[in-house]
């Protein structure tokens, strides 16, 4: 299983929140380009794993997702995430429900989870089919997180049973697919997955690209993601 590099940052780091002045992805002036970290309003570390894979996470909680499917369905109703979830080293066991996640869009509201009915009804067995060969691995988890879960919010008729809850605990990778009906259909910008748990809110940044932010971040993604890492690191505390 693949682990997490950023988790080898302390306790402390994870109380950091990085706010640089607004800068586009792509700076003209330089000879690299600069990033914009998302403000998340919440004491956390963020990370990116691949072109589409983000993740967040604080003392208590540990969420990463893959998004490639969104970004290949902008004006469609629906978005689809591949998530995996855990709680950090040390951490009790949390029942997490439907109820504690939601998705925020670039225009602002909160979109929760929908109920299971509203998702078969909506049918979304071509979106799962055109998106099946294009999504990327989340295996990223902490050290400690290596027994497999399935995340069951959804599943379609006939398929495996869908449940309102999903134990986490620090020994469990739990994985699995969100949806969100999106009203007015997928938009380019900011958007963040937000996962409550006992004590604290994870909010994970992922941006829906144009094609050429997109072609920016793969040409780019080396320092990009070190520029992120260094943003997070203790080092900036001091």
């Amino acid at each position: 299983m693949k682990r997490q590099t950023a988790l080898s940052f302390v306790a402390v780091a994870s109380l950091l929140v990085f706010c640089p002045a607004a800068r586009p992805i792509a700076a003209q002036d330089t000879q690299k380009p600069i990033v914009k970290i998302p403000d998340a309003g919440v004491p956390q570390i963020a990370t990116i794993e691949g072109t589409f894979v983000r993740a967040a996470y604080n003392n208590e909680g540990y969420v990463i997702l893959g998004y490639r499917a969104a970004n290949e369905s902008v004006g469609d109703e629906w978005l689809k995430l591949d998530t995996g979830m855990t709680v950090r080293d040390n951490t009790p066991a949390y029942k997490l429900k439907r109820d504690a996640i939601s998705l925020s869009t670039p225009d602002g509201p909160k979109i929760p989870l929908p109920e299971i009915d509203e998702y078969r009804k909506a049918d979304l067995r071509a979106l799962q089919a055109r998106t099946r060969m294009i999504r990327d691995s989340i295996d990223y988890f902490p050290p400690m997180a290596s027994r497999p879960c399935r995340i069951g919010f959804f599943s379609n008729t006939g398929g495996p049973m869908t449940f309102d809850e999903v134990e986490l605990s620090d020994n469990r990778a739990c994985m699995g697919e969100l949806y969100f009906k999106v009203p007015g259909g997928i938009k380019l910008g900011q958007y963040f997955l937000n996962v409550q748990f006992k004590n604290s809110l994870v909010r994970v940044p992922f941006r829906v690209l144009t094609d050429e932010e997109e072609k920016m971040l793969e040409k780019n993604y080396r320092d990009i993601r070190k520029q992120v890492q260094e943003a997070f690191s203790p080092k900036k505390k001091g």
